[in-house]
């Protein structure tokens, strides 16, 4: 095949580890990193799945165009080796990108299902889901699709300013109550899981670990990566990063945007630091490019993203 003939390794890969190194940064289909899309899951290590559902905000609405602005920002990551990793997750894994949940919008009451539902069928293929949001309520239904599967309560690794955990009935959809619902229905098992970089007020942890964002900043990285090792154990775990997590100064692009966040180098270093934690589920959530500022939210997903996919590469090495 000669230069002007390349092909378009979103549509056209032949092999899911190829490495697009020769792919222009700034064209081609917006898939993440540069994997093919499929929904046929043979032999698929991990499945990037986009949920572009943001009706459940309480501040900012816009986080359902997350999903194609961290495609777009990834398309920069897929060139070289994952820094400063040793090694490659896509030589090691077969990643492809599933494409997006469809989601209901005339049909909100049937927005969880669907998304539990396409979670789970990534699920029980032998595939992990990586997904990308949408806002946080989001992962309420795939956890309950990991739970499920796994025939036990899940442990939760979080990462975010806010505990989520508010109270609200069970059929109530919000960004800032499903953590709670999941925690009263069995979904997570509170006394193994772990909020990191929280900066706002809930005087009701519901038995989750809290390490708040001063907690973070004056003990430092590797105390936290200390903590979130001994709270979940050997137990097979989702993290989820809502990418408020990060201060406003690395992450202007969310709804609710909260001062005094964790830096990006913090946040990747603690989720370097977790090799070998037995991560069955994770996802990026609530990047809003509409308030975004050179695309840097985006970005930070993007990398986070990437990184997870290290992490979970390294639970069997």
């Amino acid at each position: 095949m000669t230069d002007k003939h390349r092909k378009d390794y979103a549509f056209l890969a032949d092999d899911p580890h190829a490495m697009t190194h020769d792919e222009q940064m700034f064209a081609g289909a917006l898939s993440f990193c540069r994997r093919k899309y499929a929904r046929d899951l043979k032999g698929v290590d991990v499945a990037v799945v986009g949920v572009p559902f943001d009706t459940s905000v309480t501040n900012r609405p816009g986080c359902r165009f997350g999903p194609r602005a961290i495609r777009a920002a990834s398309s920069q990551l897929g060139w070289s080796r994952a820094w400063p990793s040793s090694f490659d997750p896509f030589e090691k894994l077969s990643v492809v990108d599933w494409g997006d949940v469809h989601i209901p919008h005339g049909r909100p009451e049937q927005v969880p299902e669907h998304i539990q539902d396409a979670f789970s069928r990534i699920i029980w293929s032998g595939a992990t889901p990586l997904g990308l949001g949408g806002d946080h309520f989001t992962t309420y239904p795939a956890l309950r699709a990991h739970a499920e599967k796994l025939g036990r309560p899940i442990s939760l690794v979080q990462f975010d300013a806010h505990t989520d955990t508010w109270e609200a009935e069970n059929d109530w959809i919000d960004h800032g109550t499903m953590f709670g619902t999941a925690v009263r229905e069995g979904i997570i098992d509170p006394a193994t899981s772990i909020q990191v970089g929280i900066r706002t007020t809930n005087d009701d942890p519901m038995g989750i670990e809290i390490w708040d964002a001063v907690k973070v900043h004056e003990r430092g990285v590797q105390a936290a990566i200390d903590a979130i090792l001994a709270r979940v154990g050997d137990n097979p775990c989702y993290i989820t990063f809502d990418i408020d997590c990060l201060d406003p100064a690395f992450a202007p692009g969310t709804g609710t945007p909260v001062c005094g966040g964790l830096a990006s180098w913090q946040a990747l270093a603690i989720l370097r630091g977790l090799a070998g934690i037995d991560v069955v589920g994770m996802d990026v959530v609530e990047v809003s490019p509409a308030y975004d500022v050179g695309e840097i939210t985006a970005l930070a997903g993007a990398t986070v993203a990437l990184q997870l996919l290290c992490l979970y590469a390294q639970r069997d090495m």
